[in-house]
């Protein structure tokens, strides 16, 4: 395989430089500011890349995992067909009476977070996760030196929910610092749960798969990827000052049985369900609110105003630093604005069947599902800081005082993993 490599490439790496230039001018404390971590993250940031798609047999069984993903889908509709009948509880079904093909969101799609979420937590109860976060966990210790409590709850992060995961540390966030509570609210807010994670590859495969890309695997790669950079960038806006020795270390949490997890898990991937339909039906109603306002201004530039008109002006400087060509940038900026005004949901839709593959390039195509795949986003703060508040409610003047640094270290996070992909010739990762 010939692997080409140019201008977009370099200047993705200018644009790492950037973003943590200009974290080093919003550090709270610029003497602490942490060079070596900074350093040290971006090396694992390649490495994970590199791993995951340049060793040829993880690359394989990464892509194999459409499998699996398959056949939750395929599961999931046995439950949606028996509580919702035949037509709203299978995709397949309701296409062919309407005759073109469509789902009804919150019946089709969005209980596949509720089989993720349950089967997720009974695969804790079980081991499975809970030593495959672990290895993740003793990763971030030994390199980026975090906490026992936080490295646990950073490696969770990977596979779990931005509140999901701090649970497993709940009984020591009494003893977390400043900072490290800046870590876990960063993290969440850089990568997505796995329970979700589902519905993003439904949206993205039909295009993907026509440009040879895998969405499963950018979508894997990208929480990963996006977890030194999180650290890094908390680490650097609120530099620890505590010894690691005088830090939390590692809890266990546990469920009481297999029944438990599996009833647990249901009833937490509900609760998203209905965090995910409720925000989703507000911020789409303010949007094409705003928009009709704007609408009524004169049209700029040949066409009318509009709120994703704007985000894209806005984006499109920082989706360029970190390698998309500026004939792209505005569409890809457009959606960044989006994904940070309402929601990753509404973006990755967007992104798979409101933007056509002759719009983004193959690589643009990969920086952009990197950038988007976090849930920063203004919506996500107030669930945050509720679910948080709600695990320590004595921390919480701590949550609201870092509420918005947390949505600019999160967004900066994501588009250093897609500056990551924007830096490496789009060849290798390709189908092939």
């Amino acid at each position: 395989m010939e692997f080409t490599w140019g201008w977009d490439n370099g200047r993705a790496l200018i644009g790492i430089v950037a973003i943590y230039a200009l974290a080093f001018l919003l550090s709270r404390h610029k003497k602490s500011f942490p060079w070596k971590l900074v350093i040290g993250a971006t090396v694992l940031q390649f490495a994970f890349a590199l791993l995951l798609f340049g060793v040829p047999w993880v690359r394989q069984g990464l892509f194999a995992l459409n499998g699996p993903v398959d056949a939750l889908v395929e599961a999931t509709k046995a439950g949606t067909r028996f509580v919702f009948g035949k037509h709203l509880g299978d995709s397949g079904e309701w296409s062919e009476q309407m005759g073109e093909p469509t789902a009804i969101f919150l019946f089709q799609l969005l209980p596949l977070v509720i089989v993720v979420a349950s089967l997720a937590a009974i695969l804790w109860h079980w081991g499975v996760l809970r030593w495959i976060i672990k290895g993740f966990a003793f990763i971030f210790r030994r390199t980026m030196g975090l906490g026992g409590a936080t490295s646990l709850a950073t490696a969770a992060n990977v596979f779990m929910g931005m509140v999901e995961a701090p649970v497993l540390v709940k009984p020591y966030f009494k003893g977390l610092t400043r900072s490290e509570l800046f870590i876990l609210m960063t993290v969440g807010f850089a990568t997505i749960a796995g329970s979700v994670m589902v519905i993003y590859v439904t949206f993205l495969t039909p295009v993907f798969e026509a440009q040879g890309l895998n969405a499963l695997a950018q979508l894997i790669t990208a929480s990963l990827v996006a977890v030194p950079a999180a650290v890094a960038l908390a680490l650097s806006l609120e530099p620890e000052t505590v010894e690691l020795k005088d830090r939390a270390h590692e809890p266990d949490f546990k469920y009481q049985s297999t029944m438990d997890a599996f009833a647990q898990g249901a009833t937490d991937g509900l609760q998203i369900v209905l965090n995910i339909a409720t925000m989703l039906i507000a911020a789409l109603a303010i949007l094409a609110l705003v928009n009709m306002g704007l609408g009524a201004a004169p049209d700029v530039a040949g066409a009318p105003l509009s709120v994703e008109r704007i985000l894209g002006w806005v984006f499109a400087p920082l989706m360029y630093m970190i390698g998309i060509p500026w004939t792209e940038a505005q569409t890809a900026g457009s959606l960044m604005g989006v994904k940070v005004v309402l929601t990753e949901f509404v973006a990755f839709e967007r992104l798979g069947f409101d933007t056509p593959a002759e719009a983004l390039s193959p690589h643009s195509r990969l920086i952009l599902t990197h950038a988007l795949c976090g849930f920063a986003n203004v919506g996500s703060i107030g669930i945050l800081i509720g679910g948080l508040s709600i695990i320590a409610p004595e921390r919480r003047d701590v949550f609201l005082s870092l509420a918005w640094k947390t949505l600019l270290a999160g967004t900066l996070a994501t588009c250093l993993s897609g500056a990551v992909v924007g830096a490496l010739p789009v060849e290798l990762f390709v189908k092939g």
